[in-house]
């Protein structure tokens, strides 16, 4: 606004800065995409935001280990948090539940007809006659039943269901019983449930969302029930019934995990890597995990994921590959998707089973994208997430399959394969830093991931904080701005060492002027920005020269 000149002197104006200032983006943002916990997951296919592992065992039930249910996702977040991770979105999936012997397909927490015992979700499947009076004409006493779930590993603790003092009502609407879960010392105790599902005091109204060991839904007549109980009466009521869950294994009851079943309906579409899915709406995450899957079809799919919102996929190796040999990684490799955007970690790692206390096989990319978090952390994006200064927690190292020596560890480096390896007085670290197209020519930029991950940084940077562009006068005031910004954000990364060269000049070059926006751009609305960054590569190969100096004759 100018000023009012009245008097000879000094007159002050404050112009409004035309640079923006840039705030960098996030760079260790972890989403993770996989089966969690059918009974204890909140909600199903939707991105939910996590800061802790106790964040995930609120929202997706925590560890659990049963039979042929695994938990790789679960496991994986518990590994990124140990290793340093700090931001993560959980993506689950909901497992598909089957019935043989009625030839049924569902899903958790929908009726299905089937009966056994078992680990996590094996079930327990009674039948009642529900004998309440009906006035004033008698009717014929309705059967129905309900299908008990353990949510525990009942498979390393037997869980006993105890029901008792069924009884009929001759005044009431409905007739009740009793049922007593017993865990370990865990006991839950639920009083005058309801026999039916719609007066009274309903088992699942009571029971579900309230207890921590077990599931009910409901099941209409029908089937062949296993358990089964009647209304007694004051004066001579039933005995009670007393199963349990055991480690013998359910009949004609199981789930199902594998790795196909991400791909839904005839089009095999993978619902979290959908336009406009719960994840995709996320804004900014930086990496990306199916734990545990190597599935191509799903890997390439995350892969494309990844490519579109600018993120960078940590992957898993098949659970039984070896170093060499049959069936071993390189080979393996050989016909893995190609992407700039991710990387393959390798190979499975030892741990003591929190469940369980057995040592188990893990997937390593939780462990790997904690390393990444601690690395951005510490030395920045720009620092490979690798090396003797990234041990690893929680491990006692390889699966033995996996163990190799330094000119093992080069073949597989040619393979695009990041070995993890133990050193003494090291112990188990990341020991490679190459992206899935190390080995392609036409891809030399990207051959590194702190290469390839630091000019993800930069684009998703740029995007966030350049949207004041759009709409502004397209001329040379606009193209200052933007030049003055952007400089000034990579003058910041070059006085954090993070580019390469001894002077702005050589580390960073930004143009927006007429030379890159023309006459024509500007009649279409358009305003072209070039940014050339001199991006530093790792270290990977390091050459010690040796010459011995003569020795001088003394005088």
């Amino acid at each position: 606004m100018s000023a009012n000149f009245s008097y000879p002197g000094i007159y002050v104006q404050e112009l409004p800065l035309s640079a923006h200032s840039i705030t960098p983006a996030p760079t260790s943002i972890t989403a993770f995409v996989g089966y969690t916990h059918p009974w204890k997951t909140l909600a199903f296919n939707t991105a939910v935001q996590l800061f802790s592992f106790s964040d995930y065992e609120v929202n997706f039930g925590g560890l659990y280990t049963s039979g042929n249910i695994c938990s790789d996702v679960a496991r994986a977040v518990y590994e990124f948090f140990q290793n340093g991770g700090t931001n993560a979105y959980v993506v689950g999936l909901q497992p598909n539940a089957y019935d043989n012997a009625n030839n049924n397909l569902g899903t958790f927490g929908q009726p299905l007809l089937g009966s056994g015992s078992g680990g996590v979700g094996a079930g327990l499947l009674f039948a009642y006659t529900e004998v309440t009076q009906v006035a004033p004409v008698a009717a014929a006493p309705a059967v129905n039943g309900m299908f008990i779930t353990a949510l525990e590993p009942v498979d390393i603790v037997p869980m006993t269901i105890k029901i008792s003092n069924i009884r009929t009502s001759n005044s009431a609407a409905y007739d009740t019983f009793d049922l007593v879960v017993t865990y370990g010392s865990r006991i839950e105790t639920y009083r005058n449930l309801g026999i039916g599902f719609s007066a009274g005091n309903p088992p699942m109204t009571a029971i579900n969302r309230v207890s921590t060991l077990i599931n009910i839904q409901p099941i209409t007549a029908g089937g062949s029930f296993g358990t089964s109980f009647t209304g007694g009466t004051a004066t001579s009521p039933p005995p009670p019934i007393l199963c349990s869950f055991t480690q013998a294994a359910p009949t004609g009851f199981f789930t199902s995990f594998s790795e196909s079943d991400f791909l839904v309906g005839a089009s095999n579409v993978i619902p979290p890597f959908e336009v406009n899915s719960s994840l995709d709406q996320v804004e900014i995450f930086n990496l990306l995990l199916v734990p545990g899957v190597a599935d191509f079809s799903i890997v390439s799919a995350a892969l494309s994921f990844a490519e579109r919102k600018r993120a960078f996929a940590i992957l898993d190796p098949p659970a039984q590959a070896p170093a060499f040999g049959s069936g071993s990684i390189d080979t393996w490799m050989s016909s893995y998707p190609e992407s700039q955007n991710g990387a393959m970690y390798f190979p499975y790692l030892l741990s003591t089973d929190p469940v369980t206390t057995d040592l188990i096989a893990m997937p390593p990319s939780g462990y790997v994208a904690g390393i990444f978090s601690t690395t951005d952390t510490t030395r920045g994006v720009w620092k490979a997430p690798a090396g003797i200064g990234t041990p690893l927690v929680d491990t006692t190292g390889p699966v033995a399959s996996g163990a190799m020596n330094d000119m093992q560890q080069g073949v597989l480096n040619n393979a695009s394969v990041n070995c993890l390896r133990t050193f003494n007085s090291v112990g188990t670290v990341v020991f490679g830093s190459r992206t899935l197209v190390a080995g392609n020519e036409a891809f030399a930029q990207s051959k590194y991931v702190p290469v390839r991950r630091m000019t993800l940084f930069i684009e998703q940077t740029l995007v966030a904080n350049l949207k004041w562009v759009v709409f502004e006068p397209n001329d040379e005031p606009l193209w200052l701005a933007i030049r003055s910004s952007i400089s000034a954000f990579l003058l910041s990364l070059f006085n954090q060492q993070a580019l390469q060269g001894s002077t702005p000049s050589d580390a960073f070059q930004v143009k927006c002027d007429a030379t890159t926006t023309t006459t024509q751009d500007q009649a279409n609305g358009i305003v072209n920005i070039v940014v050339m960054v001199a991006l530093l590569k790792p270290a990977e190969f390091v050459v010690i020269k040796i010459a011995q100096i003569a020795g001088q004759t003394a005088s």
